[in-house]
């Protein structure tokens, strides 16, 4: 009968134990609230560098057609002066129809640097860190307004965190022209790992028409 009765007491002793342990585990709800949920381990989703893909023959940028921002990587773009106090100078982007295809848009440039003051504008582009080690050469279409007037030659730079390289072009006509620019023409570029913005530059120095209107249109990178 001892025995039996040592035995059941053992028994409900590890019942007890067990309970105990369980309990321990689940987390304490206050009276008359509910149950927080229990942080569980997650996989952070890894960001995704534009043009990080070898595989693209083509890295879209820009084409304008939609007439509303961002650009194709997610990245801002617009017009910029020099000094936007200064009513003598300045740039004004807009969305033109149509586009270097003839249907779409593209983007239109209104400059002036014909000021008395030292004067310089454009049009500048986020780049959203993309990587362009996997490519050779920034593709845009240029053209002027015949009408309006435009300047043959303008700069481009293209920037990382901490350079900036130009690189002129002089030959733009009022037809719409393909200018490919090879990325090892932009010497001041060490790394193309993120790259920053696309700048297009109007130069009171350097304009051949101090004031006018140039269309952008279909800005890529190209292998």
């Amino acid at each position: 009968m001892r025995k039996i009765f040592a035995l059941t007491m053992l028994i409900g002793l590890g019942v007890l134990l067990v309970s105990s342990a369980d309990a321990a585990r689940r987390k304490r709800v206050p009276e008359g609230g509910v149950a927080a949920a229990v942080p569980t381990a997650t996989t952070t989703p890894t960001a995704t560098v534009a043009g990080a893909n070898p595989s693209l023959a083509v890295l879209n940028i820009a084409d304008f057609d939609s007439g509303t921002k961002p650009n194709d990587l997610g990245g801002d773009y617009g017009a910029w002066d020099k000094d936007p106090n200064d009513d003598t100078q300045g740039c004004k982007e807009s969305f033109y129809s149509p586009g270097r295809t003839g249907k779409g848009k593209c983007v239109r440039l209104t400059y002036d640097v014909d000021s008395p003051s030292p004067a310089y504008n454009g049009f500048w582009m986020k780049l959203m860190d993309c990587d362009l080690r996997p490519y050779n050469k920034l593709v845009f279409w240029i053209k002027g307004d015949k009408e309006a007037g435009y300047t043959t030659k303008l700069k481009i730079e293209l920037k990382n965190s901490t350079e900036v390289s130009p690189y002129y072009i002089d030959s733009v006509t009022d037809e719409w022209q393909k200018i490919e620019l090879p990325l090892k023409s932009f010497k001041r570029i060490s790394d193309w790992s993120k790259m920053k913005e696309f700048v297009l530059v109007f130069e009171d120095n350097q304009a051949t028409v101090r004031s006018g209107i140039i269309y952008l249109d279909d800005i890529s990178f190209e292998k």
